[in-house]
């Protein structure tokens, strides 16, 4: 068991799960050979893992010694989802009128969403979640590719 709240193993178990769903996601950026790919959508699934986790342990240890919950664990996903939302438009960039790396933004941001998931043990979630970001990333993408489109402003 951990110091205050979670058994170690859990924390491991939560841990792990996050970089599998990073893992998963992150493959598939990195075989189009993405900027953002398998070693950063893994490290930003278990940080937010992490944060997720330390929110937890932070609550139960400042209870075992205050006797009041002291850290409210929603208030960590928001700094999460803020904080991962300001890594991923990093990623975007303008370049000769077109915007670039939309996609690997919101691949980092629902890392992000994955790895929060596995932090606080919604494993079905994040499982579904990954199973669902897999998709959109591989079978849309081959979608779009036959979908109709009109000029771009290039073609002005």
């Amino acid at each position: 068991m951990s110091e205050y709240g979670i058994p170690l193993l859990e924390i491991l178990e939560r841990l792990l799960a996050s970089l599998l769903v990073g893992a998963v996601i992150g493959w598939e950026r990195e075989r189009k050979n993405k900027p953002a790919g398998l070693r950063t959508h893994m490290l930003v699934t278990l940080g937010s893992a992490t944060f997720c986790v330390m929110a937890f342990e932070v609550g139960a240890a400042l209870s075992d010694r205050y006797g009041e919950r002291g850290v409210d664990p929603m208030r960590v996903l928001d700094g999460v989802v803020g904080g991962i939302g300001f890594l991923g438009a990093g990623s975007i960039i303008q370049a000769r009128g077109r915007v670039q790396g939309i996609t690997t933004a919101a691949g980092v941001w629902m890392a992000g969403a994955l790895g929060a998931a596995c932090g606080v043990g919604a494993y079905k979630l994040a499982g579904l979640s990954t199973v669902l970001a897999f998709l959109v990333l591989t079978v849309l993408a081959k979608v779009e590719r036959h979908l109709p489109r009109e000029p771009g402003p290039e073609a002005d």
